[in-house]
């Protein structure tokens, strides 16, 4: 089964380059005025603004499991993109929410090393 999460967004050419930062490379697919990101050996981040998509843009939510969480929100913020606070749940993961420039929640969590 694959799995391709859809990021409705109000301009692709901005968000575009708002997700190469957040991935750190650019799309690893573009198909039609679809760009995908590829997150898993079945799982995609699709960047898409058409019209059709409108009334969803800023409505997505998803959490990306992550291995070098301090290193990516160092270079987020080299680029100046924000995050909310870092919070460390009870079984000690990592977690925070990233918001894309229309709102689309992109949460990274990684788990303590064992």
């Amino acid at each position: 089964m694959d799995l391709y999460s859809i990021m409705c967004v109000s301009d692709r050419i901005k968000a575009v380059e708002w997700f190469e930062v957040f991935f750190g490379r650019p799309a690893d697919e573009i198909i039609g005025e679809e760009y995908l990101w590829r997150v898993g050996e079945n799982a995609w981040v699709v960047v898409d603004d058409r019209d059709v998509r409108a009334e969803r843009v800023g409505g997505a939510m998803i959490t990306l499991g992550v291995n070098n969480l301090s290193e990516i929100l160092a270079r987020l913020a080299a680029h100046g993109i924000d995050h909310e606070a870092v919070e460390t749940y009870s079984n000690g993961v990592r977690h925070v929410v990233v918001l894309d420039p229309d709102g689309n929640s992109l949460s990274l969590a990684e788990a303590p090393t064992q």
